[in-house]
């Protein structure tokens, strides 16, 4: 391996994903800043990234996504689950499902409560705002309107989505038309960065604007493969573009800024030296940094999904083939509702398995569409429904183990879902919630058959055997790099995301989550990606 010599910028930034490209962006901002961008993957010029409901033909293609999986996990019947993760400029925010779910207020303040300060939800409230362009209705106290991120409701109607949220009321579920807004619960539709019928991921909202002003260079194909290190202080990244025949080096004088995500950041850091001591050096890698935390605290949602048979409405199933589709397809390119503008799941249901609970602690999702054998991969040829559910905040945690100091091998990533009790009690209870509502008289009329897991299943101990059998993971991986302060032993960085120990090195992803947020991560990344704007800006100053 050769090494072709050094460039200097003010700031490298590795991964252009949700949170890199937001940042690039808003330090781009700043007069005269030089910021190198560094990608692993292409750019997002794949035209099925920007039609939302070409979501399926991206989210496993293998030229966008990192391919890894799971180690096999005993909790769920040693079963072996794919990890998604974007590895495309935009990252995870150009091939998922663009739905848009900040948490719960208390998230946010358990933060600050467990020594982070700056990061309770009035803190981080205005960096959502900041954020976003609503384009529908919504309470400006907790709603913005002039950020560069499109956010807006579900707008294509569908007699099956009207009748699951009627179902839900009907069972007790309050109607909520904004859980983004003063409260999460209820029952209500999704929310997408979608904008015009596009998909708005950090990449085309933020980004793309940013890069004609010769701020950024951005290098795709470009992975990471070490930091590097002036005694305490990390001054560079090592990188190649042709799978680790020679690399290239990028110093940085201000800053390196680490925004890979939580698999590929701890791993990163692992083979640069910064770990667990005894991890390291099962890897040969030098021990310059000790801290334990990293790669630890991995957190995601595992969720089991519903399959049933529907007569008396229309489909997703139907709709995507024959003269209904070439419809839908006209409508999108005039920027009309269209199945074609929508993500995967459109109904949404916030609520608590246990009534004696103070929030809500598990979420049930509606598409008006099947997929064989549950997976969101390829549709049933038959008409059908999905039902979904899953922890809100489970306690489940795992790890993410680099196997050698070599960035071409997969990491060893356990997330050890249903580890927990209380996550094994929430799914079955949002399972028995499914069952009700398909029940109801709203639902019950279209609902011909449960495919999945089908009648057979009924008890604690089954919902839970079918859950271990056929859930998936979320992606929404975080935790792995998590706040906290200095004595905190499993903490990696601190309040202003800088990493315990060592200079010019800050994380700036979904790894410093201390806990996983109630909802998807995105819109939460993004929001963290803001913060550390302003906290590198102050820094810099």
């Amino acid at each position: 391996m050769t090494d072709n010599g050094t460039e200097t910028f003010d700031y490298v930034i590795v991964g252009a994903g949700s949170a890199g490209s937001l940042l690039a962006s808003r330090l781009a901002e700043t007069p005269g800043v030089r910021i190198c961008l560094l990608e692993a993957g292409p750019k997002d010029r794949n035209p099925f990234i920007h039609i939302p409901a070409g979501f399926i033909k991206v989210i496993f293609d293998p030229k966008l996504t990192w391919g890894f999986e799971t180690e096999p996990n005993a909790t769920i019947n040693d079963r072996v689950l794919p990890v998604l993760q974007g590895r495309v400029v935009g990252g995870s925010s150009s091939i998922n499902g663009m739905v848009y779910v900040r948490g719960q207020a208390q998230d946010f303040d358990s933060w600050a409560k467990a020594g982070n300060a700056d990061w309770s939800y009035n803190d981080v409230l205005p960096y959502f705002r900041r954020t976003e362009c609503l384009l529908t209705d919504g309470d400006s106290r907790y709603r913005g309107s002039e950020g560069k991120m499109p956010v807006t409701h579900l707008q294509w109607k569908n007699e099956l989505v009207s009748a699951f949220i009627e179902a839900s009321s009907n069972i007790g579920l309050p109607p909520n038309d904004d859980y983004n807004g003063a409260r999460q619960e209820g029952v209500g539709v999704y929310q997408y960065n979608i904008g015009r019928g596009r998909r708005q991921g950090t990449a085309q909202a933020y980004l793309r604007d940013s890069l004609r002003s010769g701020a950024i260079d951005l290098r795709t194909h470009a992975r990471a493969t070490e930091l590097v290190f002036e005694g305490s202080r990390v001054s560079g990244v090592r990188y190649t573009t042709d799978k680790g025949h020679t690399t290239q080096t990028v110093s940085a004088n201000c800053e390196v800024i680490l925004c890979g995500g939580a698999i590929n950041t701890p791993r990163l850091l692992q083979v640069s030296g910064i770990g667990d001591p005894d991890h390291l050096a099962e890897i040969g890698a030098p021990a310059i940094n000790k801290l334990p935390g990293v790669g630890q605290n991995l957190r995601d949602h595992y969720t089991p999904r519903f399959t049933c048979r529907v007569e008396g409405a229309v489909t997703v199933n139907e709709i995507v083939r024959g003269p209904r589709m070439i419809s839908e397809g006209v409508r999108w390119l005039f920027h009309r509702p269209s199945i074609l503008t929508n993500g995967p799941v459109m109904g949404v249901a916030f609520c608590k398995s246990d009534s004696s609970i103070d929030r809500p602690d598990l979420v049930i999702t509606f598409t008006p569409g099947s997929f064989k054998e549950g997976f969101l991969g390829k549709l049933d040829s038959v008409p059908g429904m999905t039902l979904g559910t899953w922890q809100l905040r489970p306690e489940s945690t795992g790890y993410v183990r680099a196997k050698s100091r070599d960035l071409f091998e997969a990491p060893a990533i356990q997330p050890n879902y249903l580890s927990a009790e209380k996550d094994q009690n929430v799914v079955v209870a949002g399972q028995k919630i499914i069952r009700r509502i398909l029940s109801d008289s709203a639902m019950a009329p279209y609902s011909v058959e449960e495919v999945m897991p089908g009648k057979d299943v009924q008890d604690d101990d089954a919902l839970l055997d079918y859950a271990r059998r056929q859930g998936l993971g979320g992606y929404h991986y975080c935790g792995t790099c998590r706040m906290g302060a200095k004595d905190d032993a499993g903490a990696v960085v601190d309040a202003r995301l800088k990493v315990h120990g060592l200079e010019g090195l800050r994380v700036v992803d979904a790894s410093v989550m201390p806990n996983i947020v109630s909802g998807n991560i995105n819109a939460a990344t993004m929001m963290i990606a803001e913060r550390a704007a302003e906290f590198i800006r102050e820094d810099r100053d």
